[in-house]
């Protein structure tokens, strides 16, 4: 016997799988819902870090710029008290440049210059007198430029033929003038340490070139024996 279910269960299947639908929309919903709200606590929370990092980042910086400002002025504060002390110790040791001078000029001058003036002007000294000629005069700066170890680079400032004496005593001489520089003793300390290391270094060379040249020697002299 066939039977015939004559209950609209068709009907009542649809309802429930569009009452199903619905709650699983409204289930993504809220789980999506969830998501979005736990992902932005996240992202809230690393930016609120992140902004702390950076905030901690400048004020560190600004630490140590005012470090660095300090230790500029620090530095400032050390060249000023070098440069004093310095200049105190060139004031000591330019007190005996006179005496350094005046021996070196009694050394330095040749027979036939008579020196009558003698003017200092910081590290420049003016120099002027008479002299028997020409050649005794570039004599003289000669031996102010290369036999003196206080003065350097001589120059001739005026040179011109003048009378002493009147009548039979009158002689023509040449009245000149000279500017010469004077070094401070730390200048010459200076200078002779070079003079020294360079004078090192031509020793160590010399040997070297001399070992050359024995080379050299000895490969000719094989060259020479070859037939």
């Amino acid at each position: 016997m066939i039977k015939i279910n004559l209950l609209p269960h068709r009907e009542e299947k649809r309802k429930q799988l569009k009452s199903d639908f619905y709650g699983l929309l409204l289930l993504a919903a809220i789980a999506g819902a969830l998501v979005v709200v736990v992902v932005s606590a996240y992202f809230g929370r690393e930016l609120s870090i992140q902004t702390e990092k950076n905030e901690f980042i400048k004020k560190e910086n600004a630490k140590l710029d005012d470090r660095i400002k300090e230790i500029a002025t620090l530095r400032q504060e050390i060249d000023g008290l070098k440069a004093r002390q310095q200049a105190v110790e060139d004031l000591q040791g330019d007190r005996n440049q006179p005496v350094y001078l005046l021996d070196e000029l009694v050394k330095l001058t040749p027979e036939g210059v008579y020196l009558k003036q003698l003017n200092q002007d910081g590290q420049k000294v003016i120099l002027g007198g008479y002299a028997q000629s020409q050649d005794r005069v570039a004599e003289f700066i000669r031996n102010l430029g290369n036999k003196s170890d206080w003065m350097y680079k001589p120059e001739l400032n005026d040179i011109h033929s003048t009378g002493l004496g009147q009548g039979r005593d009158a002689k023509k001489v040449f009245e000149f003038k000279v500017n010469v520089n004077i070094k401070r003793p730390r200048e010459r300390e200076e200078a002779a340490s070079q003079a020294a290391a360079s004078a090192a270094a031509l020793g160590t060379a010399a040997p070297a070139t001399a070992v050359q040249a024995q080379v050299s020697a000895s490969q000719a002299a094989d060259v020479g024996k070859k037939p």
